[in-house]
């Protein structure tokens, strides 16, 4: 079911545009909440006070003029998911060339929802070279298609290029918002680990939490039942079960009673390898001289959770500086599915960036070098690779 889900509806200009109309009731039949968008072409085939009466809201057609301040940015990120249909050459090659001539365009490059596109052409339109390298190049960025179908088209041809029927979109779109991971249930840490030396300082380190939160959001979003174990103050993502922690010692206890009735486990977080043997009972005084801390070690998570009688698929993280000859002696010798490696001394890629790049590292030494991409284009490409192997 859709129920509460917010699908933004994109109308291009093509005659399947009338099939939008009934993919907009049928999404509302579902539960869902819907805007529509439409180009300047989509309003010479079927007028927006269709799509408004159906939806029950006001339908935006242009950039500017709008009641709404910056439409494009509020649209996209208010959506879950954008249904792109019909979905005409037109409009992917500006989509796959990155031009924001129109609303469409300038709201699917402002969003970081799903993107679902229903094509819609003659067949040599679908079947020109130029459309299929940008269909290529739509899916390398993440877009997902359905269709098109092969029948009648405008003007009595015959041919691949209609557009997929409503009631096969709406279970595409279930699919994305129900995602492949439905029925996983995921544990994610997330954060670093704050050693107190005594009441008032620490021992920790700059790990914001982020790319864990990218990651438990996404899996999330796929229709995961999450579990996030954390020690970050970032707003929780959405439909995750929280779990705050501080210390390693904490966050060891949490993750090691949660592992065991999980499927996949994502330790992400930063967890200080060393802690104060003795915490200070009162504040350490500048006049009392420089104290002398002896430091342990604190609890191996990541090991503990490899060695569970029936563990979890484990993908474990490791923050290195320079060399990543750490990160695969820990992958062969940790015991993990999949270990994923960055150097936070490189701009874009350390604490609190938004984005990160990614070495991805398997047990047999086997490595994948990603791009520098946002911090939910890492969770969204990592979830894939763990439901490939998983799958397989």
């Amino acid at each position: 079911m859709l129920r509460d889900r917010r699908i933004l509806l994109a109308v291009t200009g093509g005659v399947a545009a009338y099939k939008a109309v009934y993919l907009a009731r049928r999404l509302l039949e579902r539960g869902a909440e819907i805007e529509v968008i439409m180009t300047e072409a989509a309003r010479r085939f079927v007028g927006e006070q269709t799509f408004a009466a159906i939806s029950g809201r006001p339908v935006s057609t242009d950039l500017f003029g709008s009641s709404r301040v910056s439409p494009h940015t509020e649209l996209a990120g208010w959506a879950e998911v954008i249904v792109v249909a019909p979905a005409t050459a037109a409009t992917m090659a500006r989509l796959a060339a990155g031009l924001s001539e129109d609303l469409v365009t300038a709201t699917l490059l402002a969003s970081e929802a799903p993107v679902l596109l229903a094509p819609a052409m003659h067949t040599e339109m679908w079947q020109h070279p130029a459309t299929q390298r940008n269909v290529e190049r739509l899916k390398a960025d993440g877009h997902q298609f359905i269709g098109p179908a092969e029948g009648s088209l405008a003007g009595g041809d015959e041919g691949p290029g209609r557009m997929i029927e409503p009631d096969e979109i709406v279970a595409a779109v279930e699919a994305i918002l129900t995602g492949p991971l439905k029925g996983w249930r995921v544990l994610v840490s997330a954060g670093g680990t704050r050693e107190p030396i005594d009441p008032v300082r620490y021992i920790g380190n700059r790990s914001s939490g982020k790319m864990g939160y990218a990651i438990a959001s996404v899996a999330a979003a796929r229709g995961a039942d999450v579990l996030l174990v954390t020690s970050s103050t970032l707003p929780p993502p959405a439909g995750v079960e929280l779990f705050r922690v501080e210390t390693a010692e904490e966050m060891a206890a949490q993750v090691w009673n949660l592992a065991p009735g999980v499927d996949v486990a994502v330790l992400t977080a930063a967890v200080a390898d060393f802690r104060p043997a003795k915490e200070i009972d009162s504040k350490l005084r500048r006049r009392d001289g420089v104290p002398e801390l002896v430091l342990e070690s604190t609890p191996d998570i990541l090991a503990g959770v490899a060695a569970l009688d029936d563990r979890p698929f484990l993908v474990g993280f490791a923050a290195e500086t320079g060399s990543l000859d750490g990160a695969r002696r820990k992958a062969m010798e940790k015991g993990v599915d999949l270990l994923v490696a960055n150097d936070v001394s490189e701009p874009g890629s350390g604490f609190g960036t938004e984005t990160n790049r990614v070495t991805i590292i398997r047990p047999d030494g086997a490595s994948d070098e990603w791009p520098l991409l946002d911090k939910r284009q890492v969770a969204d490409r990592l979830w894939d690779l763990v439901a490939q192997i998983r799958q397989s």
